[in-house]
């Protein structure tokens, strides 16, 4: 038997205040407190010149960071943590910045004021719009702002589909988004072609990195929704990529149908996914995703791999794997269509 935790009034009272943390980090960002730090700039007097703030802002806004160690300290002068200088400086390559303005945007935070409504009634209900809905402009600000964050996991992924297959081959990338997980196939094979389905909005942002990749003459865009536009395989591969948790089960069970109907004979799919273990509390990052699916979508779930293993399976496919991801909390789910 574990042993019990004390009681702790300390965990109450943290849980409390935790939009602070989610504040304070978002005003660094947007007063770019993170490039001065790594220019030098290291006094209050300095630091509230370069972010034209009030000294005594950028005192307790800097004394914050350092308590939830964001950034560090050292007498009255500030710098980066080895935290903040990899992934918040924009200098760095694995900034993530952009991702703070994403995640906490206004209009992705407002259905948490509803949560005990949607709890209660298990309805998406904020007077909102449901992040699934069609032609949402949330999509754009994602694909403009979480490609930094998804960046690490292109490689791991491209790298499982292809197990160095340089043959020719079509591959569909469903809700592509940014594209970089389609891209970044097309790189490693040169004889891949990549056909990118999301909503012509988004899509203009994935064909600018195609072109940026220099994999252009081989990505192709097809605008629309992915539940109504023909696929029109086959393909060898078809990638899901941050897609499935938004749905039920059953209507995972659809499109997979529907992309198997797609796919050439023992063709594989690769889902990109949160997939916490069927404890549904570990690893905490994977399951408490849960919740923003409770909070943003009508019936989205981070479902676990026995979810996963039923899905595909019911669609018609075979050999269902899960692979980690090293350094993230992501899982690839792994599966091949039926001859």
């Amino acid at each position: 038997m574990p042993v019990p935790e004390p009681p702790n009034p300390g965990l109450v009272f943290e849980t409390m205040n935790a939009f602070q943390r989610t504040a304070a980090l978002r005003a660094a960002v947007e007063l770019d407190l993170f490039s001065a730090l790594g220019e030098g700039c290291s006094s209050v007097a300095d630091l509230a010149g370069r972010c034209q703030a009030t000294p005594r802002g950028i005192r307790i806004l800097c004394d914050f960071l350092t308590i939830i160690r964001i950034i560090e300290k050292d007498g009255e002068l500030y710098r980066h943590s080895p935290t903040s200088a990899a992934f918040l400086d924009p200098k760095s390559p694995a900034c993530v910045a952009s991702t703070v303005r994403f995640v906490n945007d206004v209009k992705l935070m407002a259905p948490f004021d509803h949560l005990t409504e949607i709890v209660r009634s298990g309805l998406f209900s904020s007077g909102g719009r449901a992040t699934v809905e069609p032609e949402n402009p949330v999509w754009v600000e994602f694909a403009r702002s979480m490609a930094p964050m998804m960046a690490p996991l292109v490689r791991p992924l491209g790298t499982l589909v292809l197990n160095g297959d340089r043959a020719a081959m079509r591959v569909l990338d469903v809700a592509a988004g940014h594209g970089l997980f389609g891209i970044e196939v097309a790189r490693l094979n040169p004889r891949a072609e990549i056909v990118a389905l999301d909503w012509p909005a988004v899509l203009e942002i994935a064909r600018a990195n195609a072109q940026g990749a220099g994999v252009e003459s081989r990505y192709r865009l097809k605008p629309g929704n992915a539940f109504a536009v023909e696929f029109d395989g086959p393909y060898e591969i078809i990638l899901l990529t941050n897609f499935l948790h938004h749905f039920s089960r059953e209507t995972c069970i659809a499109l997979l149908r529907k992309c198997g109907k797609a796919m050439v004979p023992g063709g594989l799919v690769a889902a990109l996914e949160f997939v916490p273990n069927p404890d549904r509390i570990t690893p905490p990052q994977a399951a408490s995703f849960a919740m923003t699916m409770l909070a943003t979508t009508e019936e989205g779930d981070a479902h676990t791999f026995p979810d996963y293993q039923w899905m595909f399976s019911e669609a018609g496919f075979k050999e269902i794997e899960l692979h980690d991801v090293p350094a993230s909390p992501h899982r690839i789910v792994k599966a091949r269509w039926q001859d």
